[in-house]
């Protein structure tokens, strides 16, 4: 590689090919004018204004959001709440840890299937936004555990004492010194919990009911049906381009906190 750079550049470049191609002719299907996916006839917007007066798509859409903003409050809450309680050493910690990774191996057929049978047949939660809401805490709230605990892990509990020596209260000391040392892992760990939730298709698919049926679950049963529709495709392009906005958003917060982060330093320096 250090005597052909140029080797480096093609897989690099082939490797960006292979992933993004199908989602580049995705969006370029979306604006075409005919319903053929393998064939651009023309220029047209015909299938987004469709998209916008079909009302079930705005109806999933509003369910979905619903379910992923609520499904990652309760997930982060709970989740940075035992990522604390398992930095403290207590018998049985192992065994907690292990039942908190199992979500993250098994199958989501078997999820699926499990909760099924669990939150309906025997807990009587009737299918709907209910039992969705508990299925996807239950599956999101191992992901949120993983990653506050690697940043609790690190911490240096040395600066909490610190805190105590000082006067602070155990609530100030953590609203003060602990909070914004794990704030950035609680976001993130918010922010799988909600693409979780609103990527699922495979466990809400068995506990979608009447009138709640989330994003994914409708575009697949409408795939399923129909076969891919411009409708869909169009859809397809528009969260393509929400997932993008959402990441350029996330990456220049990210890169404005650490400018300001590296200006105070050199400040306090």
């Amino acid at each position: 590689m250090n005597r052909r750079p140029w080797a480096l550049g093609a897989v690099v470049a082939l490797v960006f090919l292979f992933l993004y191609a199908p989602i580049a002719w995705l969006a370029i299907a979306s604006f075409n004018s005919s319903r053929s996916l393998s064939r651009i006839s023309g220029f047209s917007l015909q299938w987004y204004a469709e998209l916008v007066d079909d009302t079930r798509v705005f109806d999933s859409l509003r369910l979905t959001l619903q379910l992923a903003l609520s499904s990652a409050l309760i997930s982060t809450v709970i989740g940075t709440l035992a990522a604390f309680g398992l930095r403290r050493a207590f018998p049985g910690r192992g065994l907690w840890t292990v039942l908190l990774s199992l979500p993250l191996v098994v199958p989501e057929v078997v999820l699926g299937v499990a909760m099924l049978g669990f939150f309906v047949k025997l807990a009587g939660v009737p299918l709907g936004f209910g039992a969705l809401l508990f299925a996807h805490v239950a599956f999101s709230l191992s992901f949120v555990v993983v990653v506050v605990r690697s940043r609790v892990s690190g911490m240096d509990a040395r600066l909490e004492e610190a805190a105590a020596d000082l006067g602070a209260s155990p609530f100030v000391a953590f609203r003060t010194v602990t909070l914004p040392l794990v704030a950035p892992a609680v976001v993130a760990g918010a922010a799988f919990a909600f693409l979780l939730s609103f990527d699922d298709v495979v466990i809400s698919s068995y506990l979608t009911g009447v009138g709640s049926t989330t994003l994914p679950v409708f575009v697949y049963a409408q795939a399923s049906k129909r076969g891919i529709s411009p409708e869909i495709v169009a859809l397809s392009t528009l969260m393509v381009a929400a997932t993008a906005l959402l990441l350029i958003i996330g990456v220049v917060l990210a890169s404005w906190r650490a400018r300001r982060a590296g200006s105070a330093a050199k400040l306090a320096g």
